[in-house]
């Protein structure tokens, strides 16, 4: 036999459920916003100037994690925004402070050693000439893998670590 008290009780009940599971929704969506403002970012690359390791409209994970703690370090592939436009660029770190960096005939040339980027199609860039520079204190020299069509800091010279907003640490999509 039925309790005369069910249907009475059975909206509390439900309505408990749906007010958990409110709750339970607004505090992942909390914790997903935390997240991607503080850990990490999905990002979508915008141009080419990362070519052959990204391209136009591959989605990237920026983390966040250590940004400000940790110096940038050579070879890091980093999201940034542009001195020159204010445009969320993704670059790589070519030199770092107290570096002496500098182009000859296309070759990254870093405390007077040639670096050796399998990365870049040399092929590509035609008796490019750059310093050498040194790398002031508290900033980087960022470049694209695509020498040729790339903005980065042989116009816009060394950019302050500050303006790092975080490490591509994983290509999303699409896979290769």
């Amino acid at each position: 036999m039925l309790d005369s008290r069910w249907p009475e009780h059975a909206p509390v009940i439900r309505s408990k459920g749906l007010r958990r599971l409110a709750t339970g929704l607004l505090l992942l969506l909390g914790v997903l916003l935390v997240a991607r403002v503080f850990v990490a970012e999905p990002l979508k690359v915008s141009s080419d100037s990362m070519q052959p390791t990204l391209r136009s409209g591959d989605h990237v994970l920026v983390t966040k994690v250590g940004t400000r703690a940790h110096a940038p370090h050579r070879n890091d592939i980093v999201a940034l925004i542009s001195p020159a436009d204010g445009h969320l660029l993704v670059k790589r770190v070519a030199a770092v402070a107290g570096d002496t960096v500098g182009l000859e005939d296309g070759v990254l040339v870093v405390n007077g050693r040639p670096v050796h980027e399998g990365y870049v199609d040399l092929g590509l860039v035609d008796g490019d000439y750059y310093g050498p520079i040194q790398v002031p204190r508290g900033m980087v020299f960022v470049l694209g893998d695509n020498r040729s069509n790339s903005i980065d800091s042989r116009k816009f010279g060394p950019v302050p670590e500050s303006r790092i907003k975080g490490r591509v640490v994983l290509r999303l999509w699409p896979f290769r």
